[in-house]
């Protein structure tokens, strides 16, 4: 093609993207440098492009009804913070794109230049050695080539991006001193190799697992008593379409058997539908380009895939929309667990929607949350750090007012809410909730979720994390240890109250133990205990 594409070249490009996305899911995840199970930047932005792809009209759709629809899509799909700025770069775009129905080099520079001014727009405090810094120097190296051919102009911007990406570590420390490049600068990069693959047939790079990074210890791999047996130990699904002789297939078949099982591979006339199940992407995929050329390349983690719909399953059967009342101010908050469920009902929480850790919920989600609500004003609390960024998005679209009160875990949620009049204006009960949140600092305690070097610690996969006000101050062999380091962290001699939240990894005796060496420490701070049942923290701890 190389001059110009269309509507449908456009769709095929985001369709591409996701798959890419898909696929490289696991790598773009264990770049993250922080060693916390969370809603990593590969999860989240490749749950991004499903929604946009599940907006996108049938072929022949004209170029205005596809950039609508990647506009629509990926705002309301968006999850966690490199979901929100991926949904920007997107629609900024898409707005760029929607003039005309053929995109040429010139339009393609614009667009992207609008993509990356409304990528800096979305963040408060913009931070260099990001996905930022690659958009933006994509767009620039974009401009700075020969505008009569879109392909010259891919090919720079793709350029630009991975220069950009590769000098993420020179400028942002963290990112240096784990050893890794940025993970949404890398989930974009394959926004470019897409749009040659489509444009000008280039293989999308296959995933390799960057130096210095490692995947992350699923929750469900640790012997914590769920039984994943029934999924034969392999880890992942993988699946493509394989253009290659049919007379090749059958050793193509042996090659699989050797590194999987669940061997399924249909077709013939040299093109045929192929899966497995495998601990090894890359063989996968290495097995299909020995005989021929593998596309339409998917990969789903089986167990990620089977831990989140039960826990879906099991967070949406205890915390859910209560009998409602009108009135003049409701909230809607985030959460997961039998027990923080009920805190915020006893709070009078009109609707929870479940989510937290590693499942971020979409703006799409809260949206629906907010409108069900009998209400004219609605205060979210996204009770988590990486979920802020996509309660901002909704009120925007809602029809009510909504305003975001950012609360970083469940007790910021719970300080909030004791100033909470449902009877009281908008404006009134958020003022009151800012002043409650000035009173709190706060912390909680996890397992580490993957090997790395992180704020001095040297980590291993398994160490038990203290973190207090979103920083590491301690990495112990045992909870109780880390969750007293935090609370030390924390505690001056003008608090007075300590907020324990249990979660399901924990237990009476680990929060009594807990208790009475706060008490040898801090005699002077009140205690309270709360059951949560929140997965993977057993203590969030707050201190007022």
């Amino acid at each position: 093609m190389g001059n110009d594409f269309d509507a449908d070249t456009l769709r095929d490009v985001v369709i591409a993207f996701r798959d890419s996305l898909v696929t490289h899911k696991a790598i773009i995840n264990a770049l993250n440098v922080y060693p916390v199970p969370d809603g990593d930047t590969g999860t989240n932005m490749s749950l991004t492009l499903q929604s946009v792809v599940a907006d996108l009209p049938e072929p022949g759709a004209s170029m205005e009804d596809v950039c609508k629809a990647v506009s629509h899509g990926s705002l309301m799909g968006a999850r966690g913070n490199s979901g929100v700025i991926m949904s920007q770069i997107l629609r900024g775009l898409s707005a760029g794109l929607s003039g005309g129905e053929i995109v040429t080099g010139p339009a393609f520079t614009s667009a992207l230049t609008d993509a990356a001014t409304a990528a800096y727009g979305a963040v408060g405090n913009p931070v260099e050695g990001t996905i930022l810094t690659v958009v933006r120097e994509a767009a620039e190296a974009g401009a700075a080539a020969d505008q009569s051919s879109l392909l010259c102009v891919m090919d720079a911007a793709r350029a630009g991006a991975a220069s950009a990406l590769e000098r993420t570590p020179s400028l942002l420390p963290v990112l240096a001193e784990a050893g890794v490049v940025d993970s949404g600068g890398t989930g974009l990069l394959l926004f470019f190799d897409a749009a040659l693959f489509v444009i000008d047939g280039r293989e999308i790079p296959a995933p390799v697992m960057p130096v210095g990074a490692s995947v992350p210890t699923m929750q469900a791999d640790r012997p914590d008593g769920h039984d994943h047996a029934a999924l034969a130990d392999l880890r992942y699904e993988v699946m493509y379409f394989l253009d290659a002789p049919d007379d090749s297939i059958e050793g193509f078949k042996a090659a699989w058997g050797v590194i999987g099982d669940s061997i399924v591979v249909v077709g013939g006339d040299g093109i045929w539908n192929c899966h497995v199940h495998t601990d090894d992407i890359g063989a996968a995929i290495e097995c299909g380009i020995d005989v021929g050329r593998p596309h339409k390349i998917r990969v789903t983690d089986l167990l990620e895939e089977v831990e989140e719909q039960d826990w879906v399953k099991q967070a949406a059967s205890e915390v859910s929309l209560v009998d409602i009342e009108p009135s003049t101010t409701a909230v809607v908050a985030v959460a997961v667990g039998r027990g923080v469920g009920e805190i915020f009902r006893s709070f009078g929480v009109q609707h929870v929607v479940a989510g937290g850790q590693t499942m971020n919920p979409s703006t799409a989600e809260l949206l629906a949350a907010v409108e069900a609500l009998p209400a004219e004003g609605v205060i979210i609390l996204p009770n988590n750090k990486n979920i802020i960024p996509v309660a901002q998005q909704v009120d925007a679209q809602s029809s009510k007012s909504v305003t975001v009160v950012p609360t970083r875990s469940i007790v910021g949620g719970m300080a909030a809410l004791v100033s909470y009049d449902p009877e009281a204006e908008l404006d009134a009960n958020v003022d009151g909730m800012l002043e409650a949140l000035a009173h709190l600092v706060q912390g909680e305690v996890t397992m580490a979720v993957r090997e790395t070097t992180a704020e001095g610690f040297a980590i291993s996969d398994g160490d038990w994390l203290g973190l207090a006000q979103g920083t590491i101050v301690a990495v112990e062999a045992d909870a109780i240890a880390a969750a007293a380091a935090v609370v030390g962290s924390l505690a001056t001699d003008e608090h007075e109250i300590v907020t324990l939240v249990v979660g399901e990894d924990s237990n009476a005796n680990e929060a009594s133990t807990l208790v009475a060496q706060i008490a040898l420490s801090h005699p002077d701070l009140e205690v309270e205990v709360h059951s949560g049942g929140q997965p993977l923290y057993p203590f969030i701890i707050g201190v007022e």
